[in-house]
């Protein structure tokens, strides 16, 4: 039988297709794993750890009393 001859543009098309395809899923690889590594931007336990954090900053300076600590983590929860 005669085979199919693809010739050197094929060739190259094909290769550039896998490569193409290649940066394609390692992309989105990467981009799955930064995502993950940050988490979501914007969620409520996050935001709600923060401003706690930061509330505690404040209270170990001394910028706040033991009242005023108490009060805001109250209105925080």
């Amino acid at each position: 039988m005669h085979e199919p001859m693809i010739g050197l543009w094929g060739l190259v098309g094909y290769v550039l297709m896998i490569a193409f395809f290649a940066v394609g899923i390692v992309a989105v690889v990467l981009w799955v794993k930064s995502w993950l590594e940050q988490g979501r931007p914007g969620t409520p336990s996050q935001e709600l750890e923060s401003a706690l954090e930061i509330l505690k900053k404040h209270y170990i300076r001394g910028e706040i009393s033991k009242e005023e600590f108490e009060e805001k983590r109250k209105n925080l929860l």
